[in-house]
């Protein structure tokens, strides 16, 4: 066994520190052995479990008792119309495309539209200058070349087909229209389209076709919802984890795009208005309670088969990685979850932390110690 400083009798600790006085040495430092965290689920869970939905897929039940199970009190109901997407991978401040059949460009103060026809271009832009006017150009063999001046925002579209978009990152293909907003690209195209590039990214196109189905209604309310409350004037949703992870065409699958066809329009309802239908990976069991009341912490018996790898996990942490999260305390010396949410094994996800050290402790919420440590979620124990 490992001695340590509070195993030393008062005569060795003596000794200890005259010795330290003498030749400058420093008091050790007790060991503390890396934290071994166990826990259920993958993200916040609240609302369908993605796990829980292909687990309840695996028996036998439809996409719609899936919903209706995990939006309890929830109805039925039917969306259509546009939605604007902010493009987070292109913030130059222009809009910059590849020329193809059917392209032309719209003046939103007026609705005049006009048509870009081949004239030898590489690519067309939209970009405001410093009047804050929007100017419509295009890249010949040599350099960027003035084309026409609009009255206010710009859009470009083809008439339905694809566009080629270049980034800053690279080419992204898109569905709809390109619109130039606030210094933002802003996609606009109808709900369903813009859910085939959402479902292959927030759920694997290979599982189960009532699963995707399944997760086509939960994004489809979800974005519906966000499009009553928009994120800003100018557009409606991220293309991030802020609303739903969004790929445009580039992402589409076979599979997904059959669960979105198979649904089209369908959303679930709450008061006769788009549900906020949240869902994460996995809920481990039991699920968190939302901020709806059809978002009800429950028991889920769907969530755990045999092929969710994050219904249960373990993970060893250090000691100093927890230390540089809260340099604060000192040197750890140890770990309590101090409040819990009442709901499932241990009393429930982790409401409150308190991490304790050498020169003090500090209290944090669970959520935030799950982020700073990258645990799956806040449903843990200190082993």
């Amino acid at each position: 066994m490992r001695l340590t400083v509070r195993m030393l009798t008062p005569l060795l600790l003596s000794a200890a520190l005259v010795a330290a006085t003498v030749v400058g040495a420093q008091p050790a430092r007790a060991s503390v052995e890396p934290i071994t965290l166990t826990g259920h689920g993958y993200g916040h869970g609240i609302g369908m479990s993605q796990y829980g939905a292909y687990g309840a897929a695996r028996q036998g039940l439809s996409y719609g008792r899936i919903v209706a199970f995990y939006y309890p009190g929830t109805k039925p109901g039917r969306t259509d119309g546009r939605i604007r997407v902010q493009i987070s991978s292109d913030g130059g401040g222009d809009v910059v495309v590849e020329p193809r059949r059917g392209l032309r460009v719209r003046d939103l103060a007026n609705g005049r539209t006009r048509a870009l026809r081949d004239n030898g271009a590489r690519l067309w832009r939209l970009k405001t200058n410093g009047s804050g006017e929007t100017l419509v150009g295009f890249r010949d063999a040599r350099q960027w070349r003035f084309f026409t001046r609009l009255d206010g925002r710009g859009e470009l579209d083809a008439r339905g087909a694809v566009l080629a978009l270049h980034t800053p990152s690279g080419v992204r293909r898109y569905r709809g229209a390109l619109r130039l907003a606030a210094g933002d690209t802003v996609n606009v195209l109808g709900i369903d389209n813009y859910l085939k590039g959402v479902v292959p990214t927030e759920m694997p196109s290979s599982w189960h076709p009532q699963a995707l189905r399944a997760q086509a209604v939960a994004a489809r309310s979800y974005a519906a919802w966000e499009r009553r409350n928009p994120r800003a004037a100018h557009f409606d949703v991220y293309d991030t984890v802020a609303s739903q992870v969004y790929g445009g065409f580039g992402a589409e699958a076979a599979s997904t795009n059959a669960a979105v066809e198979d649904t089209a329009g369908r959303i679930r309802t709450s008061g006769g208005r788009p549900a906020f239908t949240q869902f994460s990976s996995s809920n481990g069991g039991f699920s968190a309670p939302g901020s709806q009341p059809y978002l009800k912490a429950r028991r889920d018996p769907y969530d755990g088969w045999s092929g969710n790898p994050n219904h249960d996990w373990s993970v060893r942490v250090a000691a100093s990685t927890v230390e540089a999260r809260w340099p604060g305390v000192g040197d750890l010396r140890g770990v309590r979850v101090t409040r819990r949410d009442g709901h499932g094994e241990w009393g429930g996800r982790a409401v409150t932390v308190r991490i304790t050290g050498s020169r003090g402790s500090t209290t944090v919420s669970g959520p935030d110690f799950r982020f700073a440590l990258g645990l799956k979620s806040h449903w843990f124990r200190v082993g």
